[in-house]
């Protein structure tokens, strides 16, 4: 009886100390507790939270893992499984709808964070290219291709007829590298100024091109490289 009672006062200092503290006081596991016992309220979720963060190297792919994966760990059933997936579904709709309304191309903080969500999988390549108008405003986003473990084929001659059909006069790309090294490829640099060229004579240019590689990136417009 003693230990249900600790259990109970433990998870009301838990919903306290969301209620009253920011994220940086969290430690991962807390967050991943808190966030489980609205699934399975009627048992302890530290052990389960802390079981998660043993078999995903990180935070964020607990939220990316595929649900088969997820219920590999034992206690882990749909309940949890469609919470994690939830908050991972929130997340992007809140990193998208930033993106929209706060986009500057002087500050692509917004891009960054917006592209850590979308990006961060490790297992595929992703292709992103975000189209602008001729004030930086941001037009669309899409996903222009997904590849392998290590490769997405990208057209450069579909992207300006994209741009054009969008009538944008700027492109931001953005893809990742499941590798885990976000240095660009000789074949990245090669692609970005195939695009650049094409680009060229319709008056359509590259912004800047992201590679991603987990939550680190390369932005090849700092590195001198456009």
């Amino acid at each position: 009886m003693t230990d249900v009672k600790h259990y109970i006062g433990h998870r009301q200092r838990v919903k306290e100390k969301v209620l009253k503290s920011s994220e940086n006081t969290f430690a991962d596991y807390e967050l991943l507790e808190a966030l489980l016992f609205l699934g399975q309220p009627r048992i302890d979720t530290k052990p389960l939270a802390k079981e998660l963060l043993k078999k995903f190297p990180s935070f964020s792919e607990v939220f990316l893992a595929p649900p088969e994966e997820l219920k590999t760990i034992k206690g882990v059933g749909d309940a949890s499984v469609s919470t994690i997936k939830l908050v991972q579904i929130i997340a992007e709709r809140l990193g998208k709808e930033t993106l929209d309304t706060r986009f500057s191309v002087g500050n692509t903080d917004q891009i960054i964070r917006y592209c850590r969500l979308k990006l961060i999988d490790p297992k595929v390549e992703q292709f992103h290219v975000f189209f602008l108008d001729g004030h930086h405003q941001l037009i669309t986003e899409k996903v222009h291709q997904k590849g392998t473990i290590d490769q997405t084929v990208v057209y450069p001659r579909e992207i300006i007829k994209e741009a054009l059909t969008a009538g944008a006069t700027w492109l931001i790309l953005a893809h990742n590298h499941p590798s885990g090294n976000c240095t660009p490829s000789d074949a990245d640099i090669a692609l970005t100024h195939h695009i650049m060229s094409a680009g060229e004579k319709l008056g359509i240019g590259v912004y800047d091109h992201f590679v991603f590689s987990g939550a680190t990136y390369t932005s090849l417009r700092k590195k001198g490289l456009i």
